[in-house]
């Protein structure tokens, strides 16, 4: 085997998430799909229950966190944990709510330690997890509060959406559209297209990305008739960084960015709030999205859907988003291990 290469295929750790959710059901799709080197914490009693009444034929095994290198192929790897609550398809209990932390906790504690190569996050139900304590706003703080470093230093991360037809970010995100207008700064552009860049050049193999940033006006503002963020605040961050390098084109108009000639023009988009990044991406490619966190110091990915709590136990549940963020982790391991000059010796 070539100096540089790993004995090994990427190894891939799945969360739970909200056990009573689609996320175990559709984890158990995907490895009866042929996706491999999958491993998860969860109640193997409850993992094969679960197969038995959905007619999946998923092979599950229980491991520990040192044994994912002896996961026969075609296996699901179980960490095996005790849900204290039964649980009931459609309805989450506060009671499973330690659980489901620790089982995040645990994953990233396993991660940093080596012993896998990237996480895959299924949906937490966030009103259950504040119910009993949980004092983040959503999944990717979480994170970023596990991944501090030594020194404290807190993390940045950034949000982005990806599929076969776009990567997006969106500048902000859960916010009211009354408050993004204050958000919109130099310094917040700067940082965010910053990361996008680092990680599109490390995780996605791009050498030179590309990066669209949209207005946040309509048509881009029209030189200060329709508003004057662009000019103000936008126009100044793309032209430093334009300074240091990087390849930054806009403000553009978000009404003419998304079609299909366009796209040939850049890599990735900087979109300045929600709507504006999610609407193109879930309409040019639905079923298929992936939510990756850029700067984290490991590998992130997520389905771009939620619980489903309303299709969970039916089985009707469409494992794609799952499937292609298990997909997108095992490339974009790949890709940083390129990057530090190793490759990986088999898939």
């Amino acid at each position: 085997m070539p100096a540089g290469t790993l004995p090994r295929p990427p190894r891939l750790l799945v969360t739970p998430g909200e056990p009573a959710g689609i996320g175990g059901e559709l984890l158990l799709m995907a490895v009866a799909s042929g996706e491999h080197n999958l491993w998860t914490i969860d109640d193997p009693d409850r993992l094969e229950a679960l197969a038995k009444r959905g007619n999946i034929n998923a092979t599950i095994t229980t491991i520990g966190p040192n044994q994912i290198d002896t996961l026969p192929s075609g296996h699901l790897g179980v960490i095996p944990m005790i849900w204290p609550k039964e649980i009931t398809d459609g309805v989450p209990s506060p009671e499973n709510a330690a659980q489901v932390i620790s089982a995040i906790t645990d994953a990233v504690s396993m991660i940093k330690k080596g012993l896998a190569d990237a996480l895959i996050t299924n949906p937490i139900q966030k009103a259950t997890l504040t119910k009993a304590g949980f004092a983040y706003p959503g999944h990717t703080e979480y994170l970023a509060e596990l991944d501090r470093g030594e020194d404290g230093e807190e993390k940045y991360p950034v949000m982005m959406l990806a599929n076969s037809a776009l990567y997006i970010t969106p500048l902000t995100i859960h916010v009211p559209l009354r408050d993004v207008f204050a958000l919109i700064t130099p310094e917040r552009i700067t940082k965010t297209l910053r990361l996008m860049a680092k990680g599109l050049i490390m995780d996605f193999g791009i050498k030179n990305p590309r990066i669209a940033v949209t207005g946040l006006n309509p048509h881009a503002g029209e030189s200060g008739t329709i508003g004057d963020e662009e000019i103000q605040q936008i126009i100044p961050a793309i032209q430093l960084l334009q300074e240091e390098g990087l390849h930054i084109t806009g403000p553009h108009s978000a009404d003419t960015l998304f079609f299909e000639d366009r796209r040939q023009d850049y890599d990735a988009v900087l979109a300045m709030y929600h709507d504006q990044a999610l609407i193109p991406v879930k309409t040019l490619d639905f079923h298929h999205g992936v939510n990756v966190t850029l700067g984290l110091s490991f590998i992130r990915t997520s389905p771009d859907h939620g619980t489903a709590l309303d299709q969970a136990g039916k089985f009707t549940a469409r494992p794609d988003s799952l499937i292609a963020a298990i997909t997108m982790a095992r490339q974009m391991v790949k890709h940083r291990a390129e990057h530090m000059g190793l490759s990986y010796g088999s898939n």
